[in-house]
């Protein structure tokens, strides 16, 4: 079975209908999108709830019509205030899946997501979590923000707050259990730490130790990542492995440049694409 899997569009309707096409082209079984699927400009409240509703619903119409699954999940620049409205829209098509935090079973392969990340000095918080025990904040860039069906709600104290919220590694043990770990794909959206999936324009690695340690673990046959938009850029690694667990993280730099990544999950084929829109 052949996936092609893209993440970090941001709202590029242009990317998206590319993605689609190239679903056609290749005679994809399956198109993973791995996070940050809404737009960054304007009333973020309410353009990425219109485009939910205005945009991706008739999107998602086409895979329904071509019988193509499309599993995705919002990222950690989507407001979470949106995933309901998000969930409402995928359940409308039996061919399109939130895997937030889910479980999907296609072709014999088992799909998990996970949308949280490890924290960053970026100010909206709503997907941000302690990497572990012990974790050490970095610098932050102002006072954290939570969205509300009101707006913004500024955190007096961002560090405390997130205390009480279960860590990385909390939460990736408490995601579904796959049947066979060999036969797994987890769309992770932040990248392990350790692989050079992870490194941000100032040389700086900023993966997740807690992604590696439960890659590790459970030795699934590939996982899937974004977030940093330029690691592949700065590392020169688009894919690396971890055990026999292969890690993808595709990149996605450029307004007018998409990048994608083409897997045949039986033969383990991954080639990368980039190509101007």
């Amino acid at each position: 079975m052949k996936i092609l899997y893209v993440t970090d569009l941001h709202g590029n309707e242009a990317k998206y209908r590319r993605v689609f096409e190239t679903t056609l082209k290749y005679g994809v079984a399956a198109v993973v999108n791995g996070g940050d699927m809404l737009p960054l400009d304007g009333d973020l409240h309410g353009s990425q709830r219109d485009f939910i509703e205005g945009f991706l619903s008739p999107y998602f119409g086409g895979y329904e019509k071509a019988g193509i699954h499309h599993m995705g999940m919002l990222g950690n620049d989507d407001l979470q205030i949106h995933d309901t409205v998000f969930d409402g829209v995928c359940r409308k098509y039996k061919h399109v899946i939130n895997l937030a935090q889910r479980r999907f079973e296609l072709a014999g392969f088992e799909f998990i997501g996970m949308n949280r990340v490890t924290d960053y000095p970026f100010r909206l918080k709503d997907r941000c979590r302690r990497d572990g025990p012990g974790y050490v904040f970095q610098e932050q860039f102002g006072a954290g923000l939570l969205s509300t069906p009101e707006g913004f709600k500024e955190l007096e104290d961002w560090p405390a707050y997130a205390a009480a919220l279960p860590t990385m590694e909390e939460e990736l043990s408490a995601l579904p259990k796959p049947k066979d770990s060999g036969r797994t794909i987890y769309t992770i959206h932040t990248p392990p730490s350790g692989l050079g999936l992870d490194v941000i324009s100032s040389g700086e690695r900023v993966g997740s130790q807690a992604v590696s340690r439960f890659i590790g673990k459970m030795r699934p046959l590939l996982t899937l990542h974004g977030h940093i938009h330029e690691s592949p850029v700065m590392s020169g690694v688009w894919k690396a492995k971890l055990g026999k667990t292969v890690c993808v993280q595709p990149c996605q730099m450029k307004a007018r440049v998409l990048s994608y990544a083409l897997i045949n999950l039986e033969s383990m084929e991954i080639e990368r694409f980039e190509e101007p829109v």
